[in-house]
């Protein structure tokens, strides 16, 4: 039987965004460990899972690819010191690859969703993913606007430049994803499809329709570091 979320973790994430203090979360440190090892455990089954339609998932555990729940409030004007919610990501080289991967995001208050894609790569990565875009349009729009990924995913979404990127005129065909900065596709998900039997299967599926925008923005990254 396939593992599923267990209301209570969703119960203690909601609570927590209710009362982010270090004096709430120390009371219900229990409540977080039982959460944050539910949340595991699913990840776990999604990797095993994950590895017949993906490589890289092959060798990681979920404990590697889990981001930290504590805040790194040094810089922010938001002091909250917890996150409210949790979050991994599956991409060959860990949880900090720049490279496209998947995201499983756990919240309260039907938060959740699944995403795939590429964050914010550097300055080298995202001139290449720009032109393979700019080369490749025909193959890209294939993928981003097929009824499939628009059913599942809406539009691509990512931060945008309000003006042309540098090299390209503001007439080429490609010039809409060409302002992107980060290229995701992201499935909101209701606490019902959460807590659902099949909901190892809801996410799998969904990364499998991810997986085709995620291996062509991987190529010209790939080449990227070929190069140097």
């Amino acid at each position: 039987m396939a593992t599923t979320i267990d209301k209570n973790t969703l119960t203690f994430l909601a609570e927590l965004a209710e009362h982010n203090t270090r004096e709430w979360f120390n009371e219900n440190k229990a409540r977080y460990d039982a959460a944050r090892k539910n949340y595991l455990n699913f990840l776990d089954e999604m990797l095993l899972e994950m590895q017949h339609f993906e490589p890289a998932a092959r060798g990681q555990q979920g404990k590697d690819l889990v981001f930290r729940i504590y805040r790194d409030v040094r810089f922010s004007k938001d002091k909250r010191p917890y996150k409210d919610h949790f979050g991994a990501y599956v991409a060959e080289g860990g949880r900090k690859s720049i490279l496209p991967g998947y995201y499983l995001h756990l919240a309260g208050n039907n938060k959740s969703f699944v995403a795939g894609g590429l964050w914010y790569p550097p300055a080298e990565e995202l001139k290449a993913v720009r032109q393979e875009i700019d080369y490749n349009l025909d193959e890209f729009k294939a993928l981003v606007e097929s009824e499939e990924f628009k059913q599942k995913f809406g539009a691509v979404e990512g931060e945008q430049l309000k003006t042309t990127p540098k090299g390209y005129e503001k007439h080429n065909p490609a010039i809409h994803y060409l302002r992107f900065k980060s290229w995701n596709a992201i499935m909101p998900l209701s606490d019902e499809t959460v807590l659902g039997a099949n909901f190892l299967q809801v996410v799998l599926d969904a990364f499998r329709s991810v997986k085709p925008l995620n291996d062509f923005l991987t190529h010209p990254i790939k080449d990227v570091g070929e190069e140097d």
